[in-house]
């Protein structure tokens, strides 16, 4: 018979996360509440994957229009803060502050969802009276509950998880509910292309529908009993509330939160305005097959989690994780030389090294800028909501408006270089990826300057080691 204590021993080092539960966060309780990451990571593939791919193509509704929708959701990404900072300070009779955030945001991405295929279905034309803006209407406003719900959802959602866990297991619970949002993603994108292999509108309907019962049923499941009741008096409840510009004055006192922020918004896009045009690069300067092509998916969630992993070990070591941020940033100036470097040497291998790079670099700077924005001291008037939803806004924004502006400007830029307007040695496809990738290398050449004082800052040396978490990782 198999001793306990070496089978705990064994179950905490192999299986994943199995080391994750507390005394006040049970195993159990922390998978169900993980629940709410795969729902949200349904809801971004469905609108920034399948939906903008179904809308231009089987709908026929203008590249503009699609962009215009998928972009609300990024407009609401700035007001995370103020949704972590009102779930910081909600008073009830009850005593919850996470679960009515986590409620009403299910409660709008269940809403977004359900109008949302009769909307498109109006937008592209299939109505019954002759009235364009009633499509224009109703696609924005399911594109805007929808998103609204998701940021609500996951700000309120990874702040219960962090007020359940202790100091100790706090990182590995955000690194689970991380996971999970990955295997949300992967899920509904495998099950949602199946399903809409053969398209019809009933088809969409269905779908897309369906993905909103879905999502309220992981919600509902996932915040069951997962906030102790603590009665508040009617003194206590009648009390007023501090000010929102209070309380971010108190989060942004500890010196370096608003260089932090701008940090990270810069690195962020620095890294993501290649988001929509690695592969194409791939295929039109290049010439690799869409097959090819496909493996840079890979190779930059490898170089993440690579990234990830070293990220974990220097940080046990003591290591500034600013400083470890700055190296990310220079892993990704090679990176993006590499990328850049490989059209003019026709070097597919050398492509692929930079898209490995980008990941690696990425993952790095976005794990070391969350663990200083983790552990920096903040007002009495800051909660934990807010500081996760301005690192969230920051995220969100940065990564929606350096997306949006990669791919404009490669299209401008090739549209003048096709005319001539730079001359005939510049008048190739490769020109727009060029810029872009040089604008991304002058981005972390910005990055690094915002960041240097906060490395200065800090004293050379090792400091008390910090344990990984992933508090709000990039979504």
């Amino acid at each position: 018979m198999i001793p306990r204590a070496l089978l705990k021993r064994v179950t905490i080092r192999y299986l994943p996360f199995s080391d994750a539960a507390s005394d006040d966060l049970p195993l159990g309780q922390l998978l169900r509440l993980s629940l709410f990451q795969i729902s949200v990571g349904m809801a971004t593939v469905m609108l920034l994957g399948t939906l903008n791919r179904v809308m231009i193509v089987e709908l026929d509704v203008p590249a503009t229009i699609v962009a215009a929708m998928i972009a609300i959701p990024v407009l609401v990404a700035p007001f995370r803060a103020l949704l972590g900072w009102k779930s910081d300070t909600y008073r009830s009779a009850i005593g919850w502050k996470r679960i009515p955030y986590l409620w009403f945001g299910t409660l709008y991405q269940f809403g977004g969802l359900a109008i949302m295929p009769m909307a498109l279905l109006v937008l592209s034309g299939d109505r019954t009276l002759d009235w364009p803006v009633a499509g224009y209407l109703g696609a924005a406003t399911a594109f805007l509950l929808t998103g609204l719900g998701m940021h609500m959802t996951q700000t309120a959602g990874l702040a219960l998880a962090a007020d359940r866990a202790d100091e100790e297991t706090r990182p590995r619970v955000v690194a689970l509910l991380y996971v999970s949002f990955l295997a949300g993603m992967a899920l509904a994108a495998v099950v949602v292309g199946w399903l809409l292999r053969d398209f019809s509108p009933l088809r969409l309907v269905q779908v897309i529908q369906g993905t909103a019962v879905v999502t309220l049923l992981l919600n509902v499941i996932a915040l069951w009993k997962q906030e102790r009741v603590r009665p508040m008096s009617r003194e206590e409840r009648s009390k007023p509330r501090p000010l929102f510009r209070d309380a971010w004055a108190d989060f942004t006192s500890g010196g370096d939160a608003g260089r932090l922020l701008v940090v990270v918004f810069l690195g962020t896009m620095a890294f993501n305005m290649q988001d929509v045009l690695l592969e194409p690069y791939g295929g039109e300067i290049l010439g690799l097959s869409v097959s090819a092509t496909t493996l840079l998916t890979a190779l930059w969630a490898g170089g993440a989690l690579v990234g990830f992993a070293l990220a974990a070990r220097w940080l046990a070591r003591g290591i500034d994780p600013h400083r470890m941020a700055a190296g990310g940033l220079l892993i990704g100036l090679v990176a993006f030389s590499a990328v850049i470097f490989s059209a003019p040497t026709q070097a597919p291998a050398l492509f692929f090294t930079g898209a490995a790079l980008i990941g690696l670099g990425g993952g790095l700077f976005a794990v070391a800028t969350l663990t200083a924005a983790m552990t920096m001291p903040t007002g009495s008037a800051a909660g934990r909501g807010l500081a996760l939803g301005a690192w969230g806004a920051a995220q969100a924004t940065a990564a929606g408006l350096s997306i949006f502006i990669g791919g404009t400007a490669r299209d401008l830029v090739n549209h003048a270089a096709g005319t001539g307007v730079f001359g005939e040695a510049l008048a190739t496809p490769a020109t727009g990826y060029s810029v872009v990738y040089h604008a991304e290398i002058g981005l972390i050449f910005l990055t690094l300057i915002a960041l240097g004082p906060l490395v200065r800052a800090r004293p050379i040396g090792i400091r008390e080691p910090v344990k990984l978490g992933l508090a709000d990782f990039p979504t």
